[in-house]
């Protein structure tokens, strides 16, 4: 008799080159077609499609009819947290490689809908030195010194009010091996980054570039918060 889920579906979704590549260019965070995928897999676009069927029914992605086209994303951030992890541990595994080969790609990079990478990381580790992370029953949360930190970049609490997500997730960095910060506050701190134009991405990669500027005022963010009574976000010039 069984104990526990079954996870030999999942692991069988996951574990074929073309699907397993469909999956890792979703991880941008960005909605495919299954033309984009096909190419990205290097396969024709009947093979493709019966790959992502076969993700839909494993439930690791979703897709949405937009007029005539019909794009994929996955399914959800922790399937995105998932994924992640066995990122980490496949170079783990591999003793010739740790991490991604492109430099880009290590400093910062979209984990679905939120940063990693050595930015990201860092991110949290100064998180952890401000001692900004309390653990509760429900798991991580951001203290009184924490929002005050997220304050001077305009995120407040009631941002989160909507969402059931978790607010904090710790995610372990595959290229790092450390945590960077997911949950509903990772995604928010990067769609925050984004508007504020101190971080851009490009369509097809999930690198995240920095401006000089917007690298600066990140850092003095959660580095300066103690010292600075102002709660109004850092101004940078775009």
């Amino acid at each position: 008799m069984q104990e526990g889920p079954n996870i030999a579906r999942i692991a069988a979704a996951i574990g074929e080159r073309a699907r397993a590549q469909m999956l890792s260019a979703l991880m941008s965070g960005r909605a495919l077609t299954a033309t984009e995928l096909a190419d990205v897999a290097n396969v024709s676009r009947s093979t493709a499609s019966s790959h992502l069927t076969r993700l839909e029914r494993a439930r690791l992605v979703v897709a949405h009819d937009s007029g005539r086209h019909r794009y994929f994303r996955i399914a959800s951030a922790e399937v995105a947290e998932i994924l992640e992890r066995l990122m980490g541990a496949q170079h783990a595994l591999d003793e010739k490689r740790f991490g991604p080969r492109d430099p880009a790609l290590r400093r910062a990079r979209l984990c679905y809908d939120h940063l990693a990478g050595e930015i990201a990381v860092w991110i949290y580790d100064a998180l952890e030195a401000k001692r900004a992370f309390e653990l509760t029953s429900s798991g991580l949360s951001l203290n009184e010194s924490g929002w005050r930190m997220f304050a001077r970049l305009g995120i407040d609490a009631s941002q989160l009010s909507h969402t059931r997500r978790p607010a904090c997730r710790a995610c372990l960095d595959w290229s790092e091996r450390r945590n960077h910060l997911a949950g509903a506050l990772g995604a928010l701190l990067m769609k925050r980054l984004i508007d504020l134009r101190w971080a851009s991405t490009a369509r097809g990669s999930r690198v995240v570039r920095f401006s000089a500027e917007g690298e600066r005022a990140l850092r003095r963010a959660f580095t300066d918060s103690a010292s600075r009574r102002s709660t109004a976000p850092v101004a940078v010039q775009s």
